[in-house]
């Protein structure tokens, strides 16, 4: 009797509440990926598309009815392809188990060393590409550089990036809180209104920007300029303190972070 009992509050209860939270929580992550691009408006319409729907079948619409469900095989497939990227990117980190967990972090105090490092190569008009990855896992772009595991250190990266040694042109890659790897080559963005002036470095940091969820510091040889590749997007000419403030949210540091939204910048 007892384990009759046991088992049908098992059944009755125990399992759809797990089966509930499992399914929140997936869908939680999945809005984390997605929110962080441009899918997000696609959804909304999806969702609007939804609701005339449901409309159309409350009030019997037969056109109207027979018309999406004519359409929604179609739709289907036209999702997945626009939604391609977002579904990569859940895909590899469900894959690299980053999905159920965060990676390490840089430290605000190594953020301010690299910081530092950017301003004096600017200054110099030495290029640089230094990579802070987030949750996905850039093991792919680590092996096709140096690897270094080294800790995090501003005169290693000047000497890195100020003298025409063999990893200079390639990008340096920051992961759990240490310099991973250099001379790192980063995918080419695929964009077509990425503005001509931009050189490889930018157009690799927007790359890497659209197949990962990683944020991209970029010293441009030509200018001095500091920029920020991520989520696709890339912001040029950004200053110091501005750099400071996007990696401090970005990367999660509450006291380093600031009103982003009011600083002035280009966007590519």
């Amino acid at each position: 009797m007892g384990i009759g009992l046991g088992a049908g509050f098992i059944g009755g209860y125990v399992r759809p509440a797990l089966d509930v939270i499992l399914l929140a929580f997936i869908l939680y992550k999945t809005y984390q990926v997605l929110v962080k691009t441009q899918a997000v408006s696609l959804i909304k319409g999806a969702l609007i598309l939804g609701a005339f729907y449901a409309v159309a079948l409350f009030l019997q619409l037969s056109t109207v009815s027979w018309i999406l469900n004519a359409l929604a095989p179609g739709l289907f497939i036209a999702v997945a392809i626009v939604f391609q990227p977002e579904l990569r990117k859940i895909f590899m980190k469900l894959g690299q188990g980053s999905f159920f967990r965060g990676a390490a972090r840089p430290r605000v105090g190594q953020i301010e060393v690299i910081i530092s490092a950017a301003e004096t190569l600017s200054g110099l008009r030495r290029g640089a590409l230094v990579v802070f990855g987030r949750n996905v896992g850039l093991k792919n772009i680590v092996d096709t550089g140096t690897r270094l595991d080294s800790l995090i250190s501003s005169s290693l990266i000047i000497a890195i990036f100020s003298f025409d040694t063999p990893l200079h042109d390639g990008a340096l890659i920051i992961q759990d809180g240490r310099i991973a790897a250099a001379g790192c080559f980063l995918p080419l963005s695929e964009q077509q209104d990425i503005r001509k002036s931009f050189g490889t470095r930018h157009r690799a940091a927007l790359g890497l920007s659209e197949e990962a969820d990683a944020v991209v510091l970029v010293v441009s040889e030509e200018t001095g300029a500091l920029s920020l590749a991520y989520d696709s997007k890339l912001y040029y000419g950004l200053s110091a303190e501005q750099v400071r403030r996007r990696l401090g949210d970005l990367l999660e540091f509450p006291e380093s972070a600031g009103e982003t939204e009011e600083d002035e910048s280009h966007e590519s």
